[in-house]
């Protein structure tokens, strides 16, 4: 069996180091820097010939996330290893995954091009936006969820809680987690009229005296998980914990968690975050592991879908 490797882009070090760490590995020396004009310059320097490598780099905002993860792909496939990898904790532009207004783009679609173009073997993401994207690849995808790890963050209060979707769109994922968690669920019907904008219309279920869990896939501008927060709270909920995947959390997004009626807001380590003096209700788990097992079970030619929840 050919040689493991693991690479991390300069997006998130820490949770490359993370995933080797609990892999007992070291990350492989790569010079990651930037020619005068700004254009991305990468050079590996060591020998990877007939490796199986990974690269680890999500892919938020700006576009140079994105870029280096596909020259680094570039640079390694032209380094004759056999299969390159790439684990992306978070799929930027899945948000624009389908045609719903005119003269717009498919920006999921165009990445998943992209990554495709680039020379990548497989890709390996957790909680995409829309699942549906992962038919947007020609080749392997592994879709990881990350409920194993925030499941086990709540799972001491199973059978107490109320769970809630804060949109349709969130529906089967907390429904997942509502059965797990032995609670009713509750769905907020909302409208979104523009971009980053949402109107709460109706809401179903019943939260009176009861602690509720927000579940989503993300928190941007924080809009609709605030507004859902305050809709509980004016339906009688004792308490409001927001939880979602990937902490994108532009804009305004951090003073509105904190203004929101929110006794935690929990996230993963999908995004890097340094910025709890602004927010101290975050919360951040660890999904680190759940990566390293399944980027070893990949290399092992092993099952992964013992890891999907």
């Amino acid at each position: 069996m050919s040689e493991m490797v693991l690479i991390g882009g300069s997006a998130h070090p820490e949770f490359s180091q993370k995933i080797a760490t609990n892999l007992g590995m070291s990350l492989l020396d790569v010079e990651i820097g930037k020619f005068s004009d700004g254009e991305i310059n990468i050079k590996i320097l060591e020998n990877i010939r007939g490796t199986d490598v990974f690269v680890i780099q999500p892919t938020f905002p700006p576009g140079d996330n994105l870029l280096e993860l596909l020259l680094i792909v570039d640079a390694v496939k032209r380094a004759s290893c056999r299969r390159v990898t790439a684990v992306m904790p978070y799929f930027g532009y899945a948000r624009q995954d389908r045609k719903d207004q005119p003269r717009v783009p498919i920006g999921a679609k165009l990445v998943a091009d992209l990554i495709s173009a680039s020379g990548t073997d497989r890709v390996l993401t957790i909680d995409l936006h829309a699942p549906q994207i992962q038919g947007f690849f020609n080749i392997p995808l592994d879709h990881l969820y990350s409920a194993p790890v925030l499941l086990d963050y709540f799972m001491d209060r199973k059978g107490e809680l109320v769970v809630l979707s804060p949109d349709v769109g969130s529906i089967k994922m907390a429904r997942s987690f509502a059965k797990r968690l032995d609670a009713p669920l509750a769905i907020i019907d909302k409208r979104r009229p523009n971009a980053n904008e949402s109107v709460v219309m109706n809401f179903i279920g019943d939260v009176q005296d009861r602690d509720v869990v927000i579940f989503d896939d993300m928190i941007d501008t924080a809009g609709t998980i605030c507004d859902a927060g305050r809709v509980c709270i004016e339906h009688g909920a004792k308490s409001v914990v927001a939880c979602a995947t990937h902490p994108v959390l532009s804009g305004p997004s951090l003073q509105r968690l904190m203004d929101a009626p929110f006794t935690e807001v929990v996230v993963s380590n999908t995004i890097p975050f340094d910025r709890h003096d602004e927010c101290p209700k975050i919360v951040t788990l660890d999904t680190a592991p759940l990566f390293a097992e399944a980027i070893n079970r990949i290399h092992l030619e092993k099952t992964v879908s013992k890891l999907f929840l």
